[in-house]
């Protein structure tokens, strides 16, 4: 039984090391996400004025004519009008504009290399992606399982000492889910 645990733990490491890698990087990256934006970097920042009509005329057409006044070619992804700031996220350039005074900068950014295609499977939604995802997720449950029956009995087996560490990493995420909730 240890020897079959072994082999499919092994088998299963071995096929899934380059995802597990880069999902746990691409993770560490999306964990600091709000303090540095490891998928994309900033190549140019403009300041702009522009003459903005009342809010209630800022529209997703308002959005989209504005960039091209602004010069931005690239695709619209979405707006926000958010207690008198103007955000328009295009796929190559951010415009954040007070809409009171008009001032505002438009941020011009180039996606990281090999970075922002790691982050990009991290969120990717695609259906078949989802079912490679479920197939990943169930080999990491096999992984984890075929892990505690690798050591034969003695005192390093799950039996004798694994479970105890199981425990722990089980009841310290949930005490700071607890705590923090």
């Amino acid at each position: 039984m240890a020897l079959k645990a072994r082999n499919l733990h092994r088998d299963l490491g071995y096929f899934y090391i380059g995802l597990i890698i880069s999902f746990a990087f691409s993770g560490i990256l999306m964990n600091h996400r709000d303090s540095w934006h490891a998928e994309k970097y900033t190549v140019e920042t403009k300041a702009i004025q522009v003459k903005f009509p009342s809010e209630k005329n800022i529209t997703e057409k308002f959005a989209k004519e504005l960039g091209k006044k602004l010069g931005i070619e690239d695709k619209m992804r979405r707006y926000k009008l958010d207690g008198g700031t103007l955000k328009i996220s295009f796929e190559k350039n951010d415009v954040e504009i007070d809409t009171k005074t008009g001032k505002g900068e438009i941020v011009s950014y180039i996606k990281t290399p090999i970075l922002s295609q790691m982050i990009k499977l991290h969120k990717n939604t695609s259906n078949w992606w989802i079912y490679y995802g479920d197939v990943f997720g169930i080999s990491l449950i096999v992984i984890a399982i075929s892990g505690t029956l690798m050591i034969p009995a003695g005192k390093f087996s799950f039996k004798q000492r694994g479970w105890k560490l199981a425990l722990a990493g089980i009841v310290f995420p949930l005490l700071i889910l607890i705590l923090l909730g």
